[in-house]
């Protein structure tokens, strides 16, 4: 392979620039992920302590195997809303007993683990990813159900997360609960359809009814124990298929539904198990990234800090040159890249990244697209050249390319070209953000200057004078709502990424991904449809 050359200087006023603007992006990011592992606060964690419970992130390290990684999805879910950043629900990748399995934990400090509608959505999207990519899920319950007050927002498409659960076991990807606590209403159901339901002696709760409510419906006097009480479970109803005797005993039992699960991976091994790591320290990825947006950036640059080896063999690096395609391996595995090197795409960019996601399907090689586009060109030279036709020929190709895809926002991801560089429409199989990305239907500033043409024309068609400063009053206001509706973490906080990742963890997050997606089989698609050409 070709070994890329970096052409950055580390010590350019531009690159300090460039990293010290990132730098202030990622403090951010960290402080807003302190407020989610603080959970409900210092006061509900010591409780919660004080009861000889863990804490979620707790159990999900004594879960996993001993020095493995986690990859948390969806930190931030729920920031810039009225609800705690993390929405009350840690989820993501780690290894049990050898196994890559997605991991969902409740935690019960942060308003008793109740749902709220971005808890809903975060755990939603974790069921996606254990179906997409075929990983166990393993459930850690303690929730008091419902939070009432948006119960409205929760209780129709609640349903879902227990469709998805038994949608998981009917393709033979095996699901496991452990219960530490309450699982009341529509949380009992998570255990009820596992495959296999650990419970916790004097601990594990599970009704579809409490006391109270029984009593108010039947006029029956019951206890919690004699209701949905862990022995309960496991001797009489036979719900519970393990009883534990404490929190540490039931996460022993659920590593030992996992080892006896008899998994193996359905995709491909690395090509190469020993990579060699890039060339380039990928602490220069901090400069990289342009401080502002309409400064275009090599993403070669990016590849060299990225790829085994710093090896790319690029795909028409002459023809399309705003667009940049070509072959490598990250952590061993072969993927392609379709990387953006000037914002705008223009009809070579499409033709030529539609024929590339051809070759990599014609090869069952996953893809990687690296966002940093404000759209395809417009204007009437470009339209009478067929922009429309070319640029719906390269989402055509996104749409309907069956091999995995994995995307990273590095700074722009505005209008359709959010949707030729596989945006979150297009289901890529995990999708990240660095700390200074946007992404819109375009630039702020371009969008409150279509507003304000409109409005002027409306004047003048109605034959009225245009008011310049409540023009600029408005402009200005536009410019900061796009401004603050763009950012990656409030796009985060509503899950429209996987989550926002500093860019040194770029080549880490991407293996980790790609090491999860091979639990499946990786096949590329038979057919297109009708490309117009």
């Amino acid at each position: 392979m070709s070994v890329l050359e970096s052409a950055i200087d580390p010590s350019s006023p531009a690159h300090r620039a460039n990293r010290e603007a990132l730098l202030e992006r990622i403090a951010e990011l960290e402080a807003e992920l302190d407020r989610a592992r603080a959970g409900g606060g210092e006061k509900y964690v010591t409780r919660h302590h004080e009861r000889g419970k863990l804490l979620p992130r707790e159990r999900i390290e004594l879960l996993l195997d001993p020095d493995s990684p986690f990859l948390e999805l969806s930190p931030v879910a729920a920031y810039g809303t009225d609800f705690p950043v993390g929405a009350s629900t840690v989820t993501g990748i780690g290894v049990v007993e050898g196994v890559e399995c997605l991991v969902v934990a409740n935690d019960p400090t942060v308003r008793g683990g109740a749902i709220n509608p971005w808890s809903l959505a975060k755990t939603r999207r974790a069921g996606e990813i254990a179906l997409a990519n075929r990983l166990p899920m393993v459930n850690l319950v303690e929730s008091a159900g419902a939070d009432l007050p948006t119960q409205a927002e929760i209780f129709i498409p609640g349903g879902r997360v227990f469709r998805d659960l038994t949608r998981l076991s009917a393709e033979k990807i095996p699901t496991v609960s452990v219960v530490f606590g309450n699982a009341t209403a529509g949380g009992a159901y998570v255990p009820g359809m596992s495959d296999f339901t650990i419970m916790i002696r004097d601990r594990s709760q599970v009704y579809l009814a409490g006391p109270p409510l029984v009593k108010m419906a039947t006029g029956e006097v019951t206890d919690d124990e004699s209701l949905g009480g862990a022995a309960m479970h496991a001797g009489t109803s036979g719900l519970a298929d393990f009883l534990a005797e404490d929190e540490r005993d039931g996460i022993r039992l659920a590593r030992q539904c996992v080892r006896r699960l008899n998994r193996g991976k359905q995709g491909p091994s690395p090509r190469n198990p020993f990579p060699q790591p890039p060339k380039y320290d990928p602490e220069e990825l901090l400069g990289i990234a342009s401080a502002d947006l309409k400064v275009p950036f090599d993403p070669r640059e990016v590849l060299a800090r990225v790829l085994d080896g710093s090896e790319f063999d690029e795909f028409k690096p002459t023809y399309g040159t705003a667009l940049v395609t070509g072959w490598g391996e990250l952590h061993g595995y072969p993927v392609g890249v379709l990387a953006n090197a000037r914002g705008v795409l223009f009809s070579a960019e499409a033709q030529k990244a539609a024929q590339f996601i051809q070759l990599a399907n014609a090869a069952d090689t996953p893809l990687i697209f690296l966002q940093n586009t404000t759209g395809y060109m417009v204007g009437t030279e470009y339209e009478q050249r067929g922009i429309i036709k070319h640029g719906a020929l390269m989402i055509n190709a996104v749409s309907n390319s069956k091999v995995p895809h994995l995307t990273v926002n590095l700074g722009a991801s505005y209008g359709a070209g959010n949707y030729g560089m596989c945006g979150r429409a297009y289901e890529p199989r995990f999708l990240f953000t660095w700390p200074n990305a946007k992404s819109a239907v375009m630039g702020p500033a371009q969008l409150a200057g279509v507003l304000s043409i409109v409005a002027r024309q409306a004047a003048a068609a109605r034959g009225r004078e245009y008011d310049e400063d409540t023009d600029t009053a408005m402009r200005m206001m536009v410019e900061q709502q796009i401004e603050s509706q763009s950012g990656a973490l409030f796009l985060s906080g509503r899950l429209y990424d996987d989550g926002v990742i500093d860019p040194r963890d770029t080549r880490t997050v991407l293996g980790l991904c790609l090491s999860a997606i091979h639990n499946g089989p990786v096949k590329g698609a038979d057919g297109f449809g009708v490309f117009r050409m």
